[in-house]
């Protein structure tokens, strides 16, 4: 009876140990098998559900391909080891692709992935108006850095639009983000001197976004007042509806501005108080709705309050299409990225008679726009209504000239620059502009841009009481981007109209503060071990000829300059860490 059991067992060894000679190459190929899992997100963070994601092998070849669930996960197994490329796609959003993946055996790889909306028309324009603070540091809100504005955001592999773990995911899990930069140069109204900046950036797991920054300017000038000091604070927090609000507070205190007083003379200083509010949301695929506005509070010869409100609507009728209807009562805040900067720029305010007054008007527009291939073709008619223009100008101003207010409604010289603002009589006017826009590689997109309407232009009278407004034309050629093979960071822009005038032809478009010939440049610097890592160099140019100056002799006989963008020049470092 022993025998036997003993042989049972014997027998059952020996079929057991075939068994798992059989099953061992499986059992290996299965051990050293990789996978990739991941996250697949819109540009505000919210999970996509059903999007496909697939692997593929070099020459495009898929090996593998998974479905999204609930919460925007994915899991694809079973994988040879090797270099792969990881791509999302989903139904109304621009394919998303991660290169150069490389799997090892039984490597488990983390690859998560970012749609941007296919028939978003902003996703696809190269350019916008000059921010504020891109000569300072060009620092914007990390949280919408990754994928959103501005849309050429370069990735560490210079990638464009395509995001995932490398670079977005980054951002994401660094509590603070810390930049410092130093500027000289003349950078214009209320930019000159030595400028010190210090930003902070905390992205928190909630998908809120908390930013802050801080710039100190020193200028001499010839009254030795205090530095210049700009203060700014800003919060990103996710709505409902796959939108978001911003809001954003702003302090600044100028001593080197100095305006006509209210007694005949003169006043030095200006202070700023800004609140900054943006709501966007989306109903469903085929609503895009954005509101806020902005709050001014001024003091300088006298105390100013003025509230500009924007609302925007737009439609996608399909895929390719979008219909937008906007109405913006300031030129530097028109949408819900125009807070992707958190910098305020300085408005102008000067004495109108007895009270204070600003820069007005209104601007109206219904834009038609289609994706064509890569790029972005936009027509739009617009209807401008502006109660006071803003005169931008250069040259020596005296007191007595100051205190005339030089034939205008209100002189604000900075005299750290001896450039000045003058207020002036405003234009009404119908226009239309029409945008084409496409890329040249993968990082690098150009522009054209042509826009009529009508600006205010130099008269027989002395003084900026002469203007008149006439009709014109104006027309841009841009590029902005990566150089391939270079890490140069570029945007440049020629925007030509005619010399005799000293405001910009359509004044909200995007290119109505780059007169003529300006461009930014943002370059890595290195030097093996000897330089830290995150330094770079930065150069800022605008109206690099001095072109459209326009003299004229003001009351005192002397003469000034009136330009449509007066030439600044900024050079500096910046240090991320």
């Amino acid at each position: 009876m022993m025998d036997t059991v003993q042989r049972c067992w014997i027998r059952f060894g020996y079929v057991l140990g075939a068994l798992l000679l059989w099953l061992a190459p499986g059992m290996d190929a299965a051990a050293s098998a990789a996978a990739v899992t991941g996250i697949v997100r819109d540009t505000q963070g919210v999970a996509q559900m059903g999007a496909m994601v697939e692997v593929l092998a070099p020459g495009s070849a898929s090996v593998g391909t998974a479905y999204t669930d609930m919460v925007g996960r994915y899991r694809i197994a079973n994988l040879t080891p090797g270099m792969y490329q990881v791509r999302a796609t989903a139904a109304l959003f621009v394919p998303a692709t991660r290169g150069n993946v490389r799997l090892s055996a039984g490597m488990r790889a983390t690859v998560n992935l970012t749609l941007n909306m296919l028939s978003d028309p902003e996703a696809w324009l190269p350019a916008q108006r000059r921010k504020p603070d891109e000569p300072s540091d060009d620092w914007t809100w990390t949280l919408r850095s990754a994928a959103n504005r501005p849309i050429l955001r370069m990735m560490g592999d210079g990638e464009v639009v395509l995001v995932s773990s490398g670079a977005g995911e980054a951002a994401a899990h660094a509590p603070i983000e810390a930049r410092a930069s130093m500027m000289i140069g003349d950078g214009g109204f209320g930019g000159g001197g030595i400028h010190g900046v210090i930003a902070l950036d905390r992205a928190r797991s909630d998908g809120s976004d908390l930013a802050m920054r801080a710039d100190v300017a020193t200028a001499g000038t010839a009254y030795g007042r205090a530095p210049a000091t700009e203060l700014d604070a800003g919060y990103e927090r996710r709505g409902m509806l796959a939108g978001g609000s911003r809001l954003v507070m702003s302090y600044a205190s100028h001593p080197e501005m100095m305006s006509a007083g209210g007694a005949g003379g003169e006043t030095m200083g200006m202070q700023m108080m800004r609140m900054a509010s943006a709501e966007k949301m989306q109903l469903g695929d085929a609503v895009d709705v954005e509101a806020g506005g902005t709050v001014y509070m001024i003091h300088t010869a006298g105390t100013a309050l003025k509230a500009q409100p924007f609302v925007s609507v737009t439609v996608h009728p399909g895929e390719v299409w979008a219909v937008r209807y906007r109405l913006a009562t300031s030129r530097d805040m028109q949408g819900f990225d125009d807070l992707d900067s958190i910098a305020a720029e300085l408005p102008v305010a000067a004495e109108c008679g007895a009270r204070l007054c600003m820069e007005s008007g209104s601007h109206q527009e219904i834009a038609l726009s289609r994706r064509a291939g890569g790029g972005l073709l936009q027509a739009a008619v617009y209807h401008d209504a502006i109660g006071r223009s803003s005169i931008a100008g250069t040259g020596a101003m005296s007191a007595a000239e100051l205190a005339g207010g030089g034939g205008s409604s209100g002189v604000v010289v900075d005299t750290a620059t001896g450039s000045f603002r003058s207020l002036a009589a405003g234009t009404t006017t119908n226009g239309v502009s029409v945008t084409l826009s496409e890329p040249l590689t993968s990082s690098l997109w150009a522009a054209l841009e042509f826009a009529s309407g009508a600006a205010l232009e130099t008269g027989s009278e002395s003084g900026t009481a002469g203007l008149q407004a006439t009709s014109a034309e104006a027309a841009t050629v841009a590029m902005k981007g990566r150089v391939p093979r270079t890490g140069t960071e570029l945007r440049a822009a020629y925007r030509w109209q005619p010399r005799h005038l000293v405001t910009a032809v359509g004044p909200y478009e995007a290119f109505s503060d780059q007169a003529f010939l300006s461009f930014y440049l943002r370059q890595a610097v290195s030097w093996g071990d000897r330089l830290p890592a995150g330094l770079e160099a930065t150069i800022d140019v605008t109206n690099l000829l001095a072109e459209g100056y326009q003299p004229f002799l003001s009351a005192d006989g002397r003469t000034l300059f009136l330009a449509q963008t007066p030439r600044t020049i900024q050079g500096g470092l910046s240090f991320t860490f």
